[in-house]
């Protein structure tokens, strides 16, 4: 007769009841949002030749997603804190590797490795690996938080900003700027030094447009916005298609897999950067607000969340995650509008991309993580 020994039966009972209170709502509202993005990538990339459908590959990141999301809410996040200077380390040594000759470069940018017929970003996986590092730094500090603290602070999040900026990759450098902001506001850190923060990072931005530190064309993708009519045709684009496809979409939308743009190809990146002109131009206004209710919805459980967290490490992981997905989601459409710059900067859930797939789901298991463990 196999037995269990005492410790294996209390690790058991810990995990029963602490599934007993995982978020339903949020694992609903994640589903419904991930089986919309995968419609919408198959209706941009039915046409395009590819050694393996994009569809079929986006099916294996959502599975390898959703593993990461059941992993990410199965370890006590008490743990992951413990664990969190490893696993900053870890996020460090990739984004070095990438830089090196292991590193594959697209489109001027050197931010992936090749596996195959398949690519990681590391600066996807390092965004969470930070969070998590960040708010185990500041959520358990014995001291009132001060100078000291933003310092560290800043130096967990400037590390990986710099070597980004390396690639270079000024989109993501802009979510983690909102990341440290939200992080570091709630954390307590004193308003007077956050002011000053984002003095600075104002005036970094802007020196970084006035340098060489980017291509061309990414300065112009980035400043088009504020001066389109001044701009060549090769900058404003990829935004004049995406704001003529959602426009021919609107109250009701095309048709599902009817959208002539979307089937044509005719607006460039749509599975990735521009995946909201497809809902824009197939489901029409009615269609795209549903989509935007569901996203809102998925920060709403993410906010909830914070506030019912156990403690301070735990509350800071979500405000961390809460950031990042108000970002990319106000960021994102707001580009396919042409109200904010082309960042490159994907739709969680619903654009195409491995690493930003996976890592997205892994942030609703730590936002899992919180919830199921807030009686404890």
């Amino acid at each position: 007769m196999i037995t269990t020994s005492p410790r294996a039966q209390v690790r058991n009972h810990d995990m029963t009841a602490a599934w007993r209170h995982v978020d339903v709502v949020l694992c609903a509202l994640v589903g419904m949002t991930a089986t919309i993005g995968s419609l919408m990538i198959y209706s941009a990339t039915r046409n395009k030749e590819a050694s393996i459908p994009f569809i079929e590959k986006h099916i294996i990141f959502v599975t390898v997603g959703i593993a990461a999301m059941v992993i990410c809410a199965t370890i006590d996040y008490v743990k992951l804190r413990d664990w969190a200077r490893l696993l900053y380390v870890l996020g460090i040594i990739s984004l070095v590797g990438v830089l090196s000759p292991i590193g594959s470069e697209h489109k001027g940018i050197k931010a992936w490795y090749d596996i195959g017929p398949f690519q990681i970003q590391p600066a996807e996986v390092a965004k969470v690996l930070v969070i998590v590092a960040v708010a185990s730094y500041l959520g358990t500090s014995v001291t009132k938080l001060g100078a000291r603290h933003l310092v560290v602070s800043l130096l967990m999040f400037g590390v990986p900003m710099g070597l980004i900026m390396l690639q270079p990759d000024l989109g993501t450098n802009l979510v983690f700027v909102m990341i440290a902001a939200g992080m570091l506001a709630v954390a307590g850190i004193p308003m007077r030094y956050l002011v000053a923060l984002g003095v600075v990072a104002v005036i970094g931005v802007v020196g970084i447009l006035q340098s060489d530190t980017l291509d061309k064309y990414q300065r112009d993708r980035l400043t088009t916005v504020f001066r389109s009519e001044q701009a060549d045709s090769a900058a404003v684009y990829n935004t004049k298609q995406s704001q003529t496809a959602i426009s021919l979409g609107g109250l009701t939308g095309k048709g599902y897999l009817e959208g002539a743009y979307t089937a044509g190809g005719s607006v460039p990146e749509q599975q990735t950067d521009f995946i909201f002109t497809v809902p824009g131009e197939e489901l029409g206004f009615l269609g795209s607000s549903v989509l935007l209710l569901l996203l809102g919805g998925i920060v709403w459980r993410v906010w909830r969340t914070a506030q019912l967290a156990r403690d301070e490490v735990g509350r800071l992981i979500c405000v961390g995650i809460l950031c990042l997905l108000v970002f990319h989601i106000f960021e994102n459409v707001g580009m396919n509008l042409g109200i904010m710059p082309v960042t490159g900067i994907p739709l969680p859930f619903v654009s195409y991309g491995g690493s930003a797939t996976i890592s997205a789901f892994a942030c609703m298991g730590l936002v899992l993580n919180v919830h199921m463990r807030r009686f404890s």
